[in-house]
């Protein structure tokens, strides 16, 4: 997997990439304790608010973005748009009313759903050979579990010594970080073809190809449990912690950490599992323990419990996700696979943008312990709709007929 990091150029993009979800991660943790220092008790409504501003930035931004973005120099773009969401970031710490972090979350969401489609269709024009995109993905995966684990636990040992406000400065020398690698290496130029299709026709051509695939429509299912759990552990994480076992700052942190450490367990696992159990059943799986884990959210856990239960989330988040670059490409030419993987980028946020709110609202309205059967009942259903949308002989490549909807 690290053989790849020989490439120079991609080696920068990488580190770009880490550095930048390091500082992420940091903000993640600071915004919660911003919106509870600021709500109080609503702050499960405005992280949850919040959180569903950033996902509508992701499904309607970012397909545009990837669309026209090949107009433009790619070097320029991303160094613009990592110093503009270091300069969003900066100003949160003088954030004083709640709509101003609405504000905020939207610019800081747009310019990344501007940078991740242009950052994404770059790596393949660096790595011709198929072996080491392979890789890359496998390390970008990677380092969205590393994001998850490590950069909780750096804001708790901050959160020791430093206010939360800080995190958010660091997170802005993290963009700043990013861009200046980001210019040290030339990137290739993006391809355009003169008789590409529209952006409308784009976007339509692999929502359709994706909701006629029944693997896909499965996959569509199982990503809705995952942003069940996720939106429970994300915006009610800080409300459980700090209001309901009136613990700490650090404590906060901690508790995000740990369903970064069930995800990377899992990620470390995987290779070995998938060579004797086939995705469709590791991803089911996947589903049952999300669902398990927000039903015994019903027991109100305490905090070491909680940690556990966060861990069982983000390992069962991880059965899932992982795997599903493997479905993508077994459904589709190599030549339809941007609109695809467009498609779910899109569909799979489309998900986040209603368990978001959903979860801050019903934590605030109902209290935090029904949340959770609320919520585990959605992944509950979600994965009963898995099961019947997705055969079990489910052939290994996709069938011919999805092509009759190329345009």
């Amino acid at each position: 997997m690290f053989q790849v990091l020989g490439h120079r150029v991609y080696r920068h993009l990488f580190m770009a990439q880490v550095i930048a979800l390091i500082g992420t991660g940091l903000t993640t943790v600071a915004l919660a304790l911003l919106a509870h220092e600021l709500a109080a008790g609503q702050a499960g409504v405005v992280l949850g608010t919040a959180l569903a501003i950033k996902m509508v930035a992701y499904v309607i931004i970012a397909p545009l973005v990837g669309a026209y973005a090949a107009r433009l120099p790619r070097r320029a773009l991303l160094i613009s748009l990592d110093l503009i969401r270091g300069t969003v970031v900066c100003a949160l710490p003088f954030v004083s009313r709640i709509e101003h972090i609405y504000l905020l979350i939207f610019l800081l969401n747009a310019c990344s759903a501007g940078f991740t489609p242009v950052f994404q269709a770059t790596i393949p024009d660096i790595l011709k050979k198929e072996a080491d995109y392979t890789q890359a993905l496998s390390l970008s995966r990677l380092a969205y579990d590393l994001e998850n684990l490590l950069s909780p636990v750096v804001a708790a040992a901050l959160l020791t010594l430093l206010s939360f406000n800080v995190l958010f400065v660091l997170n802005a020398l993290a963009f700043v970080g990013s861009a200046a690698l980001v210019a040290s290496v030339a990137l290739p130029a993006a391809c355009l073809k003169a008789d590409a299709p529209t952006v409308w026709k784009r976007i339509t051509y692999g929502l359709r190809v994706y909701l006629q695939t029944p693997r896909l429509r499965g996959l569509l299912a199982l990503s809705l449990a995952v942003s069940a759990a996720g939106a429970m552990q994300i915006v009610n994480t800080v409300v459980y912690v700090r209001s309901s076992l009136g613990l700490g700052e650090r404590d906060v942190a901690i508790a995000f950490a740990a369903a970064g450490a069930g995800s990377m367990l899992v990620a470390l696992l995987l290779p070995k599992i998938l060579g004797r159990v086939t995705i469709r059943a590791t991803m089911l799986v996947g589903g049952g323990l999300l669902t398990l884990g927000l039903y015994l959210g019903l027991l109100t856990p305490a905090y070491l419990e909680l940690l556990g239960l966060w861990a069982m989330l983000g390992a069962g988040a991880a059965l899932i996700l992982t795997p599903s670059g493997h479905l993508l490409k077994q459904s589709c030419l190599a030549e339809e696979r941007p609109a695809l993987f467009a498609a779910q980028f899109s569909l799979s946020h489309a998900c986040w943008l209603v368990t978001y709110p959903l979860a801050g609202w019903l934590g605030a309205t109902i209290g935090v312990a029904y949340t959770f059967a609320v919520l585990g009942s959605v992944a509950l259903l979600a994965c009963v709709a898995a099961v019947i949308t997705w055969p079990s002989h489910d052939p290994e490549r996709t069938q011919p007929a999805a092509s009759s909807l190329r345009p």
